[in-house]
């Protein structure tokens, strides 16, 4: 059970812990008075001193879990949609505290529901204090409930609030948007603050999918331990060459090397940067030179019919220029350079790429920037 552990979930203040699995099984230990791991009516003891499996928790993928003293917040994002899946929060614990408005303790993860929650509302961001939780929409809504003895709900006065209340946002400058906003609870004090929203995380999820298609990562190397690192060959057939016998050489160099120092060579080979001048100096002859991007990006200009390369997503198709794709990153030069003799244009599917990473990746080819966030609006008038 231990060795296939993705996530754990605790907290400052929390008294008991969680264990997701990488097949979404979830698992806890610690105090549980109050109920709050979930564990259903069949368990209250209070300390559950082992690992034990949460039954019948909700359907979904789980995102986040934020833990305290009393309650337990679960974070789940409703996969069965296509597009923008719905994200909803359960709860579980000390009744004045998990914001479900009932006057006992609940024993497992239940939907906090509320008017206050619209049917396009979506939760940005979620922090779980001592005694308090504050919850931010798309909506632009910041919602809490729990302890207000010490004014952290933040509003205005010291009520407690047994069930989900809205609280008043500070107005938003002309240039921030709320899923800049993120939130804290403390022991008896919260925080708002704003920083822009890195779009990486989702980003480089996304690419990780595209870099496990078969075309873009199907060769592997063996280290001197036996570990095998994944490699994205059309890459390789442009820094190596192009030449199979080059590759070998590079296997056995692999073959002789640590996982650490293999991981750095592809970097060197990936990148074309010196990371390690000793390995650098050994590999060195294997690495191609960059006169060839100098001859593509010549035949590709000259080619009427190779000028653009055609990205499908969900039966549309979006064309790129190759000349802009080239000078943007090595895994396109790789490509491109592995089909010399196709004169048609290259289609690929990416549909894999959430919409936001896909606006963000659109703009990323045209501007060589990665925007924080991407408009609508914006992006009709860069298709235009």
């Amino acid at each position: 059970m231990m060795k296939n552990v993705s996530k754990i979930f605790s907290g400052d203040t929390s008294s008991c812990v969680f264990l997701l699995n990488s097949i979404q099984e979830l698992f806890g230990c610690g105090f549980n008075y109050h109920g709050q791991l979930g564990l259903g009516e069949s368990r209250k003891e209070t300390n559950i001193h082992k690992l034990t499996k949460i039954q019948n928790i909700p359907k979904g993928k789980i995102i986040d879990i934020q833990t305290s003293y009393y309650q337990s917040i679960m974070l789940i994002e409703n996969e069965n949609q296509d597009q923008n899946p719905k994200r909803k929060l359960y709860s579980c614990g000390y009744f004045p505290y998990n914001g479900l408005g009932k006057y006992r303790n609940t024993y497992e993860f239940t939907e906090i529901k509320s008017f206050l929650f619209e049917n396009d509302d979506d939760i940005l961001d979620f922090s779980v204090g001592y005694y308090h939780n504050l919850i931010l929409t798309s909506n632009s809504k910041l919602i809490g409930f729990g302890s207000n003895y010490y004014g952290q709900l933040g509003t205005g006065d010291t009520k407690d609030h047994k069930v989900p209340i809205q609280i008043e946002l500070p107005k938003l400058r002309f240039n921030e948007n709320i899923y800049n906003y993120h939130i804290s609870c403390g022991y008896h004090k919260s925080f708002l603050y704003y920083s822009p929203f890195s779009p990486f995380s989702n980003l480089e999820e996304d690419l990780i999918k595209l870099f496990e298609r078969k075309e873009f990562c199907d060769i592997s190397f063996k280290t001197e331990n036996g570990e095998i690192i994944e490699a994205h060959k059309l890459i390789l057939k442009y820094r190596l060459n192009q030449n199979q016998n080059q590759i070998e050489k590079l296997q056995e160099i692999i073959s002789k090397k640590s996982i650490k120092e293999s991981n750095q060579i592809f970097e060197i080979i990936y990148s074309n940067r010196i990371i390690n001048p000793i390995l650098y100096f050994e590999i060195k002859e294997i690495i191609n030179s960059n006169e060839k991007i100098e001859e593509t990006i010549k035949r590709i200009y000259l080619n009427e019919n190779e000028k653009d390369f055609i990205i499908e997503r969900k039966e549309k198709q979006y064309k790129f220029p190759k000349l802009i794709l080239i000078m943007r990153s090595e895994l396109y030069r790789g490509m491109f350079l592995s089909v010399t003799n196709d004169k048609s244009n290259k289609v690929a599917d990416y549909s894999e790429l959430s919409n936001k990473s896909f606006q963000i990746f659109e703009y990323w080819i045209y501007s060589n920037q990665i925007k924080d966030e991407i408009q609508i609006i914006f992006q009709n008038q860069i298709n235009l």
